[in-house]
């Protein structure tokens, strides 16, 4: 358990390290770097990114991890980058996708600027310093380690699960993969305060409640509506035995959705 902590640390870590550099080369090309940190980059050898190509991954991966850790700051994470709700573009509503095309807004015949590339500089702090906020939680004592625990159950249920398949017990290993992706859709429902009116929910229930409040869209909906299809297939008799290749397809989408659905 301490290892897998200590391996989201080092991820946090090199996304902070990551974002550093990416408002180094903002601020390079907005006004241009100061000596001294020329000079400390030259010494280091670092070699800033190119903004456009890996501003894309960087937020991605951040956002991925916000999203699990630190969710209360998610929208506050995602509004840096763009402001879905404003009305006009100022300098407190220019965001980050604004700098990557490049806009600039005037007002007047005297083209007086409204915002431009420099205003997103401090949306990339805000940013950073909230991947910064993650790293703190993990080093609290107040931090929730269940989704780490849960994570690493998650995978050793997988597994037994996938050298059930292969030894021939194939609606036993078809029965225990079901069970984790109806506890990973139930922990989702319960993070986005999601409840079920029926009292004993299964995984349809929990995808309905998942696509209903937007938390996933019809393709997600439709692949997990699969995955349920197949583990009802090992559950229960049909028409036809289900196979190992049966199980393995759902254990391989079960291992995405944990990743993907949260």
């Amino acid at each position: 358990m301490a290892s897998k902590i200590e391996s989201i640390k080092e991820e946090v870590r090199s996304l902070v390290a990551r974002g550093d550099h990416l408002y180094l080369v903002m601020l390079d090309e907005v006004s241009g770097l100061p000596d001294e940190i020329t000079t400390q980059l030259k010494k280091s050898k670092v070699k800033l990114p190119n903004f456009t190509t890996d501003y894309d991954s960087w937020y991605s991966e951040a956002l991925a991890l916000i999203k699990q850790l630190l969710p209360d700051r998610l929208e506050d994470f995602k509004r840096q980058y763009k402001d879905e709700k404003r009305k006009e573009v100022s300098f407190l509503t220019y965001g980050i996708s604004d700098y990557l095309y490049g806009l600039r807004t005037t007002r007047g015949y005297q083209k007086s600027v409204i915002a431009d590339k420099s205003a997103a500089i401090v949306k990339m702090q805000v940013q950073n310093s909230i991947l910064v906020a993650v790293e703190k939680r993990l080093d609290s004592s107040l931090f929730d380690i269940q989704e780490v625990l849960q994570a690493d159950l998650f995978d050793s249920e997988l597994s037994a699960a996938q050298e059930l398949a292969k030894k021939g017990f194939v609606r036993g290993a078809g029965a225990v993969a079901g069970v984790v992706l109806e506890k990973h859709l139930g922990h989702v429902c319960q993070m986005h305060s999601l409840k079920s009116r029926k009292k004993h929910s299964s995984i349809a229930d929990f995808y309905q409640l998942l696509k209903e409040n937007d938390i996933i869209d019809t393709p997600k909906w439709r692949f997990i509506q699969h995955l349920g299809d197949l583990r009802n297939l090992c559950d229960h008799n049909k028409d036809r035995e289900p196979t190992k290749e049966d199980v393995l397809e759902l254990v391989e989408g079960i291992q995405k959705v944990i990743k993907t659905v949260f």
